[in-house]
């Protein structure tokens, strides 16, 4: 059924509407409000709604991808050098955080559905990954927002348990190590 709703990829997130399959995270969000309009997750202003979008890349690429997962991926002196890199990624947007309680104002945003696996990932990635990046001095607005995040009803009846998060790591981890012995 994956590979029929989404070819391309071949992996989740996939949402189907109507028939209709709608692949990739980012994607799947700016749906989610076009669709369902009484519900917006950008706000309503041209301006406010590309630097949303900005930042949800900005998240992505970065943060997640170029930040926090180099440093679960790199060894020895190339970690430390990741490690520095994702809490630089942090900072920014800890800035970007601060003096609001969700990054869309007083309501949760789309901005915070894409940061959304910061509380739960980032935590298994640490553990995993023996590393520590999101300290509650150093990074007080994203730390509290992590923790009224994962209280949030809906949220919290949707987040995996964290020893099924840390095990998926833990094998993934496992996996990319075996790979790297085979070369």
């Amino acid at each position: 059924m994956l590979l029929k709703y989404n070819p391309v990829h071949k992996k989740v997130p996939v949402l189907v509407h109507n028939g209709n399959a709608i692949a990739e995270s980012l994607v799947i969000l700016e749906y989610i409000d076009e669709t369902w309009k009484e519900n917006p997750l950008l706000p309503q202003d041209p301006h406010e709604r590309a630097m949303a979008r900005f930042w949800a890349n900005f998240a992505d690429e970065k943060c997640l991808f170029g930040g926090v997962w180099s440093a679960f991926c790199a060894e020895g002196e190339a970690k430390q050098k990741a490690v520095e890199s994702a809490l630089e990624t942090l900072q920014v947007i800890e800035e970007e955080l601060k003096g609001k309680k969700f990054f869309g104002g007083e309501t949760i945003g789309y901005l915070d559905l894409v940061v959304g696996w910061i509380p739960r990932w980032l935590q298994a990635l640490e553990e995993v990954g023996e590393m520590k990046l999101l300290d509650a001095e150093r990074f007080p607005c994203l730390h509290a927002w992590a923790e009224s995040w994962v209280d949030l009803p809906v949220i919290k009846e949707s987040l995996p348990p964290l020893e099924g998060v840390v095990e998926y790591f833990h094998g993934s981890k496992k996996y990319r190590l075996s790979l790297a012995a085979s070369k």
